[in-house]
């Protein structure tokens, strides 16, 4: 089976054939602003302790992470929605990696801006097995400093490849999180981040094991 890594390579070949060159070029460019925005380095630090939360899952449970933390550490992954081909690749890897992660007494979950029947979706589509919760308004994601607005000149793109934020997320803030995992300890602290403004790049659950 092809790991995470070989399957993005893959997408971004299948990609580069069907999306017109200047989409490409956008895409890219947005890429490269959110790099000088320097939301990695200015984002929650290791060893800072992570927000308490209490979100809805897909039934709207409310899912809080002080009672995840009293079964162990807890791996929180952000993603953008399930309108993202990387962040279902991600996710699906996650799942593959599932056993593994329960194994070592660890707690999943995954958190998008996108309203609780998208995850939901997402959810049956792919067989998860952990929670998908729903930061409405990228509220945690902002606390956390991953949060950002998509570029004006993105927008009309998303909108021609059927990508409507405002309809996923309920709202017209065209606000997503930068796809971001971050491992914390029974004390609520980070040992572990990842984020990447470049949202092509995703972890690597090797490097994420090496933590839990």
């Amino acid at each position: 089976m092809k790991n995470l890594k070989q399957q993005i390579e893959e997408l971004n070949e299948n990609l580069a054939k069907q999306l017109p060159v200047e989409v490409l070029e956008v895409f890219g460019k947005s890429i490269q602003d959110l790099k000088s925005s320097e939301i990695e380095e200015n984002s929650i630090a290791i060893g800072e302790r992570f927000p308490d939360f209490n979100l809805p899952n897909t039934t709207n449970e409310t899912i809080e992470l002080k009672e995840l933390l009293q079964n162990g550490k807890v791996i929180v992954a952000f993603f953008r929605g399930n309108w993202c081909p990387y962040c279902n690749l991600e996710l699906k890897a996650l799942q593959d990696n599932l056993k593994e992660i329960s194994d070592r007494k660890t707690t999943l979950v995954a958190i998008s801006p996108q309203a609780s029947d998208y995850n939901e979706e997402l959810k049956n589509n792919h067989d998860l097995k952990f929670e998908l919760l729903t930061d409405k308004n990228n509220t945690l994601a902002k606390q956390l400093g991953i949060s950002f607005k998509l570029q004006d000149y993105v927008i009309p793109i998303y909108n021609s490849l059927g990508i409507n934020l405002s309809e996923y997320n309920e709202n017209d803030h065209n606000e997503l999180p930068v796809p971001a995992v971050f491992v914390i300890d029974t004390n609520g602290n980070i040992i572990y981040k990842f984020v990447d403004t470049n949202y092509m790049n995703r972890i690597d659950f090797q490097e994420l094991a090496k933590q839990l």
